[in-house]
């Protein structure tokens, strides 16, 4: 009875050609994915000119598509679940259909026959030794499809991998059998260009130890996994991945120890990618393969403590609205895994989302932080789902803010020829104040070499960086926590308010000739709290720079002070600025004593109880 299986087995073997001659006109045939596609079955099914009107269902495919070329078009229809390279031209012209539609929710249409699939072409390795075959490079909607098709013909090559996890299929559900060895189809991972390392180097800085990653499609997804190698048990729960990994895995970096579900396992529905990471996967038992409606359901996905999700984007309205799947009404790709790994990592604990692009296309013409999207552009992540936005000119956090403080973090990741339009765009659309300060736009970048973390007494880290037009509500809450005191030393004066008028004089720098920089606590990208601001600003007559700090009252006394002090001076010494000036009180003892300590010559005049003092770098 145990090799019962074989007799069976050995009945169902047959040519492609004989395999298709079953199919009937009307059917709806699915064929299998990415690399797993099934390429002697499509050749058999476009040959098969006794047959038309048949519907041909797939998400992203690497083959050629030839049923929606030359005269086979007039045969077949496509409805594409994601719009691969092979289909868009003729989903453009309206040749085929296409289908908005989470991926984790793709097998549900099929189960329930919302979608009925009549014939399930597939790719699955030989059977083992109890006749269960895998599914391989791709079980994502390949299981669902072939479990509820009237009739599965699998094309079992000699190449395909054996996959492990919830990822098999016993040769007695299969109705014919097609031996094959042609190579698989392959996506090789190119080297990151620079613009893409520019945006994964910010990326990494969101990424921390023992996180577990999702990795959408594309060339700055590969980018990061370059970044990640002094990172620290890092797990993976992904719709697919590619062969990026395999060096992270063999340096140690990723190890899954710290996943909070399937610990020590590599969760995916499918791979794409050369050879070698096939040849990877083959029989390996740190990796599970599970169908989209587990590994893409974003309650699953939220069960992973520090789950960062990465994915692409086409352009983000000023607002936080995602498009990802159109340019315009030209339907792109399609809604993948976005929305479902944005809302698991966003829900699961210390989770990230992050939306990443370059900040142009076209040739750097046309920006892709705008206005408004596109007419005809389709929403795929919401704003109400959007956290991270990244591009190569930084990170903007956007979740919980306003939709002005979200047009101002948008502007500031633009790129810098693109600002003044943006910013008149939120203006006349009365997004941001009419008299919003406008940085200097002959500023090339926000300096993001300034950034630095540094340790305050008592085991407290802050993050030191030059402020941003985002800084406005951070700023105005450390100053309402301020005592009377500290105000009164710093403004010389027992200020009682700080509307937005003012707060915009301490928004207003070029990052040379004036600069400010503020130490927050929290998050690098979003900040609960910022706890000093440190300013100067240049007398070109003289070389010399006014300065003034502030430090919160809890955090005086713990080096802070220091700290910004050595950042700014930093600053101006690379502008080539000759020292500083500064107007202290007498009784502001902790002040005086920060500058004699940083400077070794002071000079210093005393007017009405105020000490003038001059402070020239070495």
């Amino acid at each position: 009875m145990k090799n019962d299986w074989k007799k069976r087995f050995s009945a169902k073997v047959c040519t492609a050609d004989r395999a298709l001659e079953d199919l009937e006109n009307g059917n709806r045939v699915f064929i299998g994915s990415g690399a797993g596609e099934p390429q002697s079955l499509v050749r058999a099914m476009v040959a098969n000119k006794a047959v038309s009107d048949i519907e041909v269902i797939h998400i992203m495919t690497l083959g050629t598509a030839p049923y929606v070329e030359g005269e086979a078009a007039s045969r077949f229809r496509h409805n594409a679940f994601f719009i691969g390279a092979n289909v868009r031209k003729t989903v453009a012209r309206g040749d085929a259909d296409y289908t908005p539609v989470f991926l984790s929710e793709i097998p549900r249409l099929l189960r329930n026959r919302r979608i009925v699939v009549d014939v399930a072409l597939i790719q699955v390795s030989p059977p083992d030794e109890h006749g269960y075959c895998s599914y391989g490079v791709a079980t994502d909607i390949v299981k669902s499809a072939a479990e509820s098709a009237r009739m599965v013909i699998a094309e079992v090559n000699s190449n395909a991998p054996r996959a492990l996890g919830d990822s098999f299929i016993h040769v007695n559900r299969i109705d014919r059998l097609v031996p094959c060895d042609d190579p698989l189809l392959e996506a090789p991972q190119g080297a990151p260009d620079e613009l893409s390392k520019a945006i994964a180097r910010h990326i990494t800085g969101l990424i921390p130890n023992g996180a577990t990653l999702q990795l959408g499609i594309g060339s700055i997804p590969d980018a990061v996994l370059h970044f990640l190698t002094e990172h620290r048990d890092l797990g993976i729960h992904t719709e697919m991945f590619s062969d990026g990994i395999i060096p992270l895995i063999e340096k140690g970096v990723v190890t899954n120890s710290r996943k909070t579900i399937h610990a020590g396992k590599i969760v995916a529905s499918f791979v794409l990618g050369s050879k070698k990471l096939y040849d990877f996967i083959d029989n390996n038992p740190m990796i599970e393969f599970r169908p989209s409606e587990y590994t893409n359901d974003p309650f699953v996905i939220a069960r992973n403590d520090r789950m960062v999700a990465i994915n692409s984007a086409l352009e983000v309205d000023m607002t936080g609205q995602v498009c990802a799947d159109s340019l315009g009404d030209m339907f792109f790709s399609g809604f993948g895994g976005q929305v479902d790994f944005v809302r698991g990592a966003r829900r699961a604990s210390e989770g990230k989302a992050i939306i990443a692009l370059p900040s142009t296309a076209a040739g750097g013409t046309v920006s892709r932080i705008v206005p408004t999207l596109k007419p005809g552009a389709g929403v795929v992540t919401s704003r109400a789902d959007v956290q991270y936005v990244v591009t190569e000119y930084g990170t903007a956090y956007l979740y919980g803010k306003t939709v002005r403080e979200r047009a101002l973090a948008l502007i500031q990741i633009a790129h810098p020829k693109f600002r003044p339009w943006l910013m008149a765009e939120a203006k006349a659309r009365r997004i941001v104040y009419r008299d919003q300060i406008e940085m200097p736009f002959s500023t090339p970048e926000y300096p993001v070499d300034l950034e630095q973390d540094i340790e305050i007494e008592g085991g407290r880290t802050a993050v030191l960086r030059p402020i941003k037009p985002t800084d406005e509500g951070a700023l105005r809450e450390m100053f309402y926590s301020l005592s009377e005191d500290t105000i009164y030393h710093r403004f010389f004066s027992s200020l009682k308010s700080m509307p937005h008028e003012r707060l915009q004089e301490f928004l207003r720098v070029d990052y040379k000739r004036e600069m400010a920089m503020v130490a927050t606590i929290g998050e690098r990208q979003e900040e609960s709290r910022m706890v000093g601001i440190g300013r100067y600003v240049l007398n070109p007559q003289t070389n010399m720079a006014e300065v003034a700090l502030l430090v919160a009252d809890d955090f005086q006394g713990r080096g802070l002070g220091t700290s910004m002090l050595e950042g700014l001076s930093a600053a101006a010494r690379s502008h080539g600025i000759a020292g500083f000036v500064a107007d202290v009180m007498v009784e502001n003892k902790a002040m005086l004593t920060l500058f004699h300590r940083a400077f070794k010559n002071v000079e210093s005049s005393l007017t009405d109880n105020v000490y003038s003092l001059v402070m020239y770098f070495d």
